[in-house]
Formats: C-alpha cells, sequence, structure tokens
C-alpha cells in the first residue's frame, strides 16, 4: 500500500524548490528554519527518496525531486482549478497533452499527430524539440507523454518504454535540378558528389554508411544536420544533394525546386512513436500509440 501523502509537507516541498533555499521558503511561509527542515526530511521519509542535494548552502532538485515538482505543480494547480469550477468561475482545463521530436522528424508527422489527437479529444498540447538524450530523459521521468523517434532506444536506455513504429518509407536522393544528370549511371554517378546527410543520431546515416561501402561509393560530405528542413533549403539552393523519404519533400519536387536522383535500395526511414510506462496513463497518449500510422 502506498504511503499517505501529507499536502502540506507536499506544499512545503513546492515552496522550498521554487525559492532555492529552506531560509527564503521559511520566511515565505512565516515558519521557523529548523521546523521546515524537519518537515521536509520526514516529507523524504515518507517517499522512501532524497529530494535535494545539499550543495554550498544551496539546495538542487535531484531527478526525483524534478519529477516531484512537476506532480506538486499540477496537484495544487488542480486544486485551485476544483474550486473555482465549483463556484461556476472557470471551466475545467483542456487535458494536457506533451509531445517531444527530434529535429529531424518530418514537420508534417508532427501535424499529422496534433491533428489526430485532437479528433480523439480537446486537448492542450505542448510541443518540444532537443537531442535524443533530452527527450528520453524527459519521457522517463514521465515530463513528456509521447516522443517522435527516428530509432529505437536499446539496452537501459529502453527500459520502462513503449514503442511502435508508426512509418516505414524507402529513402532516395534528391538535389537541385542541375543535378539531374546524376540519374543516368546511379548509384555510381553520386560517387565524390556534394552531400548533405543526417548526423549519427540517426539510424538513418548508418544505414547510408553501410549502402555506399556496399556500392563502394565515395561520400563527399558537404554538410551535417539533423533538421531536414535545413537541410532542404541546402538541397533546393543547390549546394549538394540529399537523402531522405520522398514523403518529405513532395512539395518541393511537384514544384520544380528538387528532382529525385535515385532509390537507396535497402535503406528506409523509420520512425517511432514511443511512451514512458506508468501506472496512471496518459489517455490520449495510450489511444495515439495504439492507432497512430502515417
Amino acid at each position: 500500500m502506498s504511503p499517505w501523502i501529507n499536502y502540506h509537507h507536499l506544499f512545503y516541498f513546492k515552496t522550498i524548490a521554487e525559492e532555492g533555499t529552506v531560509s527564503k521558503a521559511a520566511e515565505k511561509l512565516r515558519l521557523g528554519q529548523p521546523t521546515l527542515s524537519a518537515q521536509l526530511k520526514q516529507f523524504e521519509d515518507t517517499l522512501g527518496v532524497q529530494l535535494f542535494e545539499r550543495q554550498h548552502k544551496k539546495l538542487i532538485l535531484t531527478e526525483q525531486g524534478k519529477v516531484a515538482l512537476d506532480y506538486s505543480k499540477n496537484i495544487f494547480k488542480m486544486g485551485s482549478e476544483m474550486y473555482e469550477v465549483l463556484h461556476d468561475r472557470m471551466k475545467p482545463l483542456r487535458p494536457a497533452l506533451h509531445i517531444g521530436s527530434l529535429d529531424s522528424v518530418p514537420k508534417q508527422i508532427v501535424l499529422q499527430l496534433v491533428k489526430q489527437a485532437y479528433k480523439m479529444s480537446p486537448c492542450q498540447i505542448t510541443l518540444s524539440e532537443g537531442s535524443s538524450d533530452q527527450l528520453l530523459r524527459e519521457l522517463s521521468t514521465h515530463r513528456m507523454d509521447l516522443m517522435i523517434s527516428n530509432f529505437l532506444p536499446t539496452g537501459i536506455d529502453s527500459k520502462g518504454l513503449s514503442p511502435k513504429e508508426i512509418t516505414k518509407k524507402n529513402v532516395a536522393f534528391f538535389g537541385h535540378p542541375k543535378f539531374k544528370g546524376l540519374r543516368k549511371g546511379f548509384p555510381k554517378s553520386i560517387s565524390g558528389q556534394p552531400m548533405i546527410l543526417p548526423t549519427y543520431d540517426s539510424k538513418l546515416r548508418y544505414d547510408i554508411d553501410h549502402w555506399a561501402k556496399v556500392h563502394d561509393l565515395d561520400l563527399n560530405i558537404i554538410a551535417e544536420g539533423q533538421d531536414i528542413a535545413t537541410k532542404k533549403l541546402m538541397a533546393i539552393d543547390g549546394l549538394g544533394i540529399v537523402p531522405t523519404a520522398t514523403h518529405t519533400v513532395t512539395r518541393q519536387v511537384l514544384s520544380g525546386e528538387l528532382t529525385e536522383l535515385g532509390q537507396l535500395q535497402g535503406v528506409h526511414e523509420e520512425l517511432f512513436l514511443i511512451m514512458a510506462q506508468r501506472k496512471i496513463a496518459n489517455p490520449i497518449a495510450t489511444k495515439l500509440l495504439n492507432t497512430f500510422t502515417v
């Protein structure tokens, strides 16, 4: 059976975390420092975790402390909302959904996911971008509900995560129309040509390296990046050719800004939707994980 949470202790913890020191929190709460320190220690003992690390008279939140602070903010926010709703002062807030994605994920995929979420429920969505390590940390500590990734976490990073493949598309090289002559003799024709490739944060980069080795191609890499929008702009400007799935450059191909040079047989762009397992799951995130595909 879970321990009973003392909400006075929870409020004291929240105030200490927001003020940064026990002394400042004690002043704000009009309590003595020894009393407040004792209440914090009792709260940590009840939870069975350390919420702060003491560093040079400063209190630094631990990873567990950061999670507890997020929950405490939501708890007191919901309490205030409940009071207002009961007194007909406001309408209930929409359910929240926090989605994270890598820079390399096409923005139209994020848009499709958002639209699907709105079809399921009128919700308030927060969108974040970042590195794979940062997003996985946010996901694992339940500060994010869903993550769109181009790789599957492995080893310790995969613990407690539920992934689902949402798309698997063929990859081709695309470039400014001035490169259309490279269609003839592809893939040998692109050996030594200026290329704009994804970084090694993406599984696609490893697959491209392997494909190039099999075909004995010289990769003349002029730029690397995760942001597909930036790479497309560079390719449209004629700086180099870029490998990507067709659906990410459909508009540019139809407008004549880019042309397909040839497909990379056996190389695919895969995207995954990942959710962290939790006792109380976000119902919208769960539905999206079970139903969303591209």
